[in-house]
């Protein structure tokens, strides 16, 4: 009796908790404008400059690592190894970025752009593949800065010996408190954003400034610098070539573009722009990007130089003290501890907001592609679930790299670079068909800088590839599953019938309602005539019963929900046919059904013949292109739908 007595609290609090999991937050796009927004919200928004500091925590925090990983990389050609990173980013990346907004300016990035040019199923198969990329930019995104954020906190003097070999833990802390922040409820905050930019990028300068006058007054560190780069590469012709097989190493610091063109719903249009030519919205993308690459470029040049001269080489080895924080080392060196702390706390709230941003990133990036595809359980369209999900991934990323940040920078680097390259490739693709051939031979040239790059990285560091392949098998897998899980629902988002089709229905209603399932094949007199001859003799039908005949044309069998046009004709002088075109032909006969019955309050029959061959192979026929065994699918879809046998409409086999 107590533990009857018990249960309904205990149902109760599973039920609360329960709805409070799958409630989920407001969707980032009801805060976005997004591509069926009115008219009247293409306008309103951000100006360009605050939103760049949205994504600039994202880029600049990069600083915080960025100049380490390249001295560990480059050695004493750290400084030229990134101006060749400069003017790929200046002359590469930009470009490429500035026209994915023009191109795509909804926040749908590159992969909307290659969605585009590719259909079935390998366009889908494509698309999952960059998500899982994309994914792995974000995740890494997330335990990348957060490692760095915690290696600032070990190698504060202050904390140093009570934080000893506190990395993981505190890293694995940084990640759950992120995780908290989204369960309890987030929304991206510019005004944030803008403090902790200009705070961070203020420190900065003041750290760059300082280390430019020791550089100054200190001349012999230049020569010692330009006396080690001629010893060890000899000319100037050798340490370029160095540098650029040295470059891939340093693609951390392109992070940050497809963040850009993400956040680009936040960015105020003009007073006239419309979501089908959002012109000023564009424009301050435009800036936006520009504006984050020159000064992301100047920091990283000077950076990488005075880091270079003025930090001991054994200093940015794993263990050092200038390791994932070269920076913040010059900080607490020539500023004093009092400054290095205060640096530290800034780059330590930057690079746990830029782990906010990846978060944010992948709950608004996923929701875009997997719903439509059909691709994404229930419960993923809540955000707390999906929040769990990524931050146990997260969790066990940190645990396999033991949140080392070197450990990191390749899988990092892989997402960044194999999203930077498929834009690459689709503004190639675009500017082709635009027959614009300056254009289409200066982003193939670009295409080929940034997959050598991104080739060299991988064979250099496979550890991006081979965690992006988890989350490609991991996404497609689900995906897959899910797909097969809904299956059986109605997937159709409405149904328009035609004047014609509508006086069909309308006639019919005054009898009984029969329709006949058909498979349009040479469509002439002969074809109709048996097969109405054959229904009647199959379910044992008077002559004088009326029918009119429902036709499915398969359209992208890959699609997953669309809405349902329905086309009226008369064949041969005597024949009333209903055309559809769908993904689907069950769903569709379903959804006809149910219109029918809703709109004229009877109850419609259908008549289907069976199909012969293997009910599996049927079911793969239906899962894979929309065909197969129509007619139990067809029931099924009807008895998912609709629960209640006496309002279901009837289906018959003969």
């Amino acid at each position: 009796m107590a533990a009857s007595a018990g249960s309904p609290p205990r149902a109760a609090a599973r039920h609360r908790l329960r709805a409070w999991m799958l409630e989920g937050l407001a969707d980032m796009a009801k805060h976005h404008p997004g591509p069926h927004a009115g008219a009247q919200s293409a306008h309103r928004g951000q100006r360009w400059w605050r939103v760049m500091c949205l994504t600039g925590v994202d880029y600049f925090s990069t600083l915080g690592y960025q100049p380490g990983i390249a001295a560990l990389a480059a050695g004493a050609l750290s400084p030229v190894a990134t101006l060749v990173l400069v003017l790929v980013t200046l002359a590469g990346a930009l470009p490429v970025y500035r026209r994915v907004a023009r191109e795509s300016p909804h926040g749908q990035g590159s992969i909307a752009m290659l969605e585009r040019l590719l259909s079935f199923w390998q366009g889908k198969l494509f698309v999952l593949t960059l998500l899982g990329f994309a994914a792995t930019d974000f995740l890494i995104t997330i335990t990348l800065s957060a490692a760095d954020a915690a290696t600032h906190l070990v190698e504060n003097p202050h904390l140093t010996s009570a934080l000893h070999n506190g990395q993981l833990v505190i890293t694995l802390i940084l990640i759950a408190l992120l995780g908290a922040v989204f369960l309890k409820g987030f929304l991206e905050a510019i005004g944030v954003a803008i403090v902790l930019v200009g705070l961070y990028l203020g420190l900065n300068v003041v750290v760059v400034v300082a280390g430019v006058w020791h550089v100054a007054t200190a001349p012999h560190v230049v020569t010692d610098w330009s006396h080690a780069l001629t010893t060890e590469h000899g000319s100037a012709l050798a340490m370029v070539g160095v540098a650029l097989l040295v470059f891939p190493k340093l693609a951390l610091g392109l992070s940050g573009f497809e963040t850009g063109v993400a956040v680009m719903p936040h960015i105020e249009g003009d007073p006239d722009d419309t979501e089908e030519r959002p012109t000023g919205r564009i424009r301050g993308a435009k800036k936006l990007l520009t504006t984050a690459a020159v000064i992301m470029s100047v920091f990283l040049i000077i950076t990488s130089f005075i880091t270079t001269l003025l930090i001991p080489e054994p200093a940015f080895r794993p263990g050092g003290p200038a390791n994932g924080r070269a920076l913040a080392y010059l900080a607490h060196e020539y500023l004093g501890s009092a400054f290095g702390t205060v640096y530290d706390v800034s780059t330590i709230a930057i690079l746990w907001f830029a782990g906010a941003s990846a978060m944010a990133g992948l709950l608004n990036l996923m929701p875009q592609y997997l719903p439509r595809y059909g691709m994404a359980p229930h419960w993923a369209r809540a955000v707390r679930p999906m929040v769990l999900v990524f931050i146990l991934v997260a969790f066990l990323v940190t645990w396999l790299f033991d949140a080392d940040v070197d450990a990191q920078g390749g899988a990092y680097a892989t997402g960044v670079l194999v999203l930077i390259s498929s834009a690459a490739i689709a503004v190639t693709i675009t500017a082709r068909r635009a027959r614009e051939r300056g254009w289409t031979i200066g982003f193939a040239v670009i295409s080929v800088v940034f997959l050598y790059t991104t080739v060299a990285n991988v064979v250099e560091r496979p550890d991006g590839v081979k965690i992006g392949a988890c989350f490609i098998a991991g996404i497609i897998l689900l995906s897959f599953l899910s797909r097969l899980a809904r299956a059986f629902e109605l997937r159709v988002t409405s149904v328009v019938l035609d004047e014609k089709a509508e006086r069909f229905i309308r006639d019919a209603a005054h009898r009984k309602i029969r329709f006949i399932a058909n498979e349009p094949d040479q469509r002439d007199l002969t074809e109709y005539r048996d097969k109405l001859q054959q229904i009647r003799t199959d379910n044992d039908l008077p002559v004088d019963d009326d029918f009119i005949f429902v036709e499915v044309t398969v359209g992208d069998p890959s699609e997953f929900e669309s809405e349902l046009r329905v086309r009226g004709e008369v064949m041969h002088g005597r024949f009333r046919v209903l055309a559809l075109e769908s993904s689907t032909i069950s769903n569709a006969l379903a959804a006809l059904l149910l219109h029918v019955r809703d709109a004229t309050g009877a109850r419609p029959h259908i008549y289907f013949e069976w199909t012969e061959g293997n009910p599996f192979a049927q079911f793969l026929r239906f899962f894979l292109f929309g065909q197969g065994e129509v007619a139990p699918v067809t029931r099924e879809v009807l008895r998912e739908a609709e629960p209640d046998r006496d309002r279901r409409p009837r289906v018959h086999v003969g």
